[in-house]
């Protein structure tokens, strides 16, 4: 078994990485190289825009290459919720808005020539109790009258050409998700932006940000470089350090881990008596499970596993052996076979579960998925970039505040104590 992202293993890393020293001045300084930094770069950089990337790792370290390859459209936890706590209007806007990203980075696919196996795979969302079914079908009734008409409810009955163990009660299918390999995207978005001008530093984390001459100064462990605005795209892996540069998002987001296992490549037998219907598939509990089949056929299977804030290999492994149980539940038949991937990564919760893109802090950002990343990252990149040209009216996450979330530090202790909760009601729902 491998402890490493089996999105990194299967992709060929960027290779036009800056060299030379972190120097120089440019117009606008990107924060994190991820699909939301990345195509911010991109876009900046075709406007003609003088720009720059600055990456703590590598292209692609965090989130946007350590997720589940689901590209889903919807809201992750219920249009009904949305529309409480944000109004009907807003809802809209933001349900439309993970409908526009999808949508745009199959345009990007096309026009930048990337080879990522993007596919209209279409979403299930499974009712794993019988008593989950009327809470998800009323959802499927809002959104399907509302917003959505490219949505089905697909009964316990029809479930069998889709997802074969008699586990589920049913399911609400989104026609317009998709999925992708996430390695080839990510390294592709990369190469983009490289071709069409912009810089790109690896291994240069930001360790100091102050005013110089009316410019923005970043320091890094290669040198420092100057420029009029910054554009924050980190996320869970942002100002997680009390004095960090970034530190203005550590009271905002909340970093909770996300852990994956991929098993090896099923036969045709195998995929046939699993996931015939060879969707993305998300199971109703609040820790539930995640799946989909690889571009080789592996299942990848994801899930909360553990209400940690940790990734690394110990955490991982823990994480992966709750994993092979969940899975082995679901999926009996599959319970001996061999796991080649067991990986995490952490993912940047907000209090309400909203992501957020505006200014603040001297910084332009956008984060705060809360677990959708994949799917919305790449429209909010190209909104990041529209706001550092001073443009506001393709964002539509704006003047949506963002309060700091009381007693978060940026070390969230209290996550064992939200599992117990989300355990409890998933034993009494």
């Amino acid at each position: 078994m491998k402890y490493l992202s089996y999105w990194h293993d299967s992709s060929l890393p960027f290779a036009n990485g800056q060299k030379s020293p972190v120097a120089g001045k440019v117009d606008v300084v990107i924060i994190g190289a991820g699909f939301t930094g990345l195509n911010a770069a991109r876009k900046l950089a075709k406007e003609g825009v003088n720009v720059a990337v600055l990456e703590a790792d590598h292209v692609g370290a965090g989130g946007s290459g350590r997720n589940g390859g689901h590209l889903n459209n919807g809201i992750a936890h219920g249009y009904a919720d949305a529309q409480h706590h944000l109004g009907r209007e807003r809802a809209k806007t933001l349900y439309k808005a993970y409908d526009s990203s999808i949508n745009l980075i199959e345009d990007i696919i096309a026009e930048e020539n990337i080879s990522c196996d993007f596919r209209r795979s279409g979403k299930l969302k499974l009712a794993s109790k019988e008593s989950h079914v009327r809470g998800l079908k009323d959802n499927f009734e809002l959104i399907n009258k509302d917003i959505d008409p490219e949505t089905r409810w697909i009964s316990k009955d029809d479930l069998a050409s889709e997802i074969c163990p008699d586990t589920f009660h049913g399911g609400l299918l989104f026609e317009k998700s998709a999925m992708m390999h996430m390695g080839h995207y990510v390294n592709g978005l990369a190469e983009a932006a490289h071709r069409h001008d912009a810089k790109i530093w690896e291994n240069a984390p930001v360790t100091g940000r102050t005013r110089r001459d009316g410019n923005w100064e970043l320091t890094t462990p290669k040198g420092k470089i100057l420029a009029d605005r910054i554009i924050a795209a980190t996320g869970a892996y942002a100002g997680r350090e009390r004095h960090a540069p970034l530190s203005y998002f550590r009271h905002r987001i909340i970093s909770v881990g996300s852990f994956i296992i991929a098993t090896r490549p099923l036969t045709d037998r195998e995929i046939a008596v699993t996931v015939p219907g060879n969707r993305t598939y998300v199971t109703s509990m609040n820790i539930g499970n995640y799946m989909r089949l690889s571009p080789d056929n592996r299942l990848i299977f994801g899930g909360r596993a553990r209400f940690s804030a940790v990734s690394n290999k110990k955490a991982d492994a823990k994480s992966g052996v709750i994993l092979r149980k969940s899975m082995a539940t679901i999926f009996p038949h599959l319970a001996n076979v061999d796991i080649d991937y067991c990986w995490g990564g952490l993912v940047g919760m907000t209090k309400d579960r909203f992501p957020r893109a505006g200014s603040a802090d001297g910084m332009i950002y956008g984060m705060g998925y809360s677990g959708h990343g994949a799917q919305m990252s790449t429209l909010l990149g190209q909104v990041l970039a529209d706001l550092a040209m001073g443009r506001s009216n393709t964002n539509p996450l704006e003047g949506m505040d963002w309060p700091a979330i009381p007693l978060n530090s940026g070390r969230p202790w209290f996550l064992p104590l939200i599992g117990m909760w989300f355990g409890l009601k998933d034993r009494l729902s």
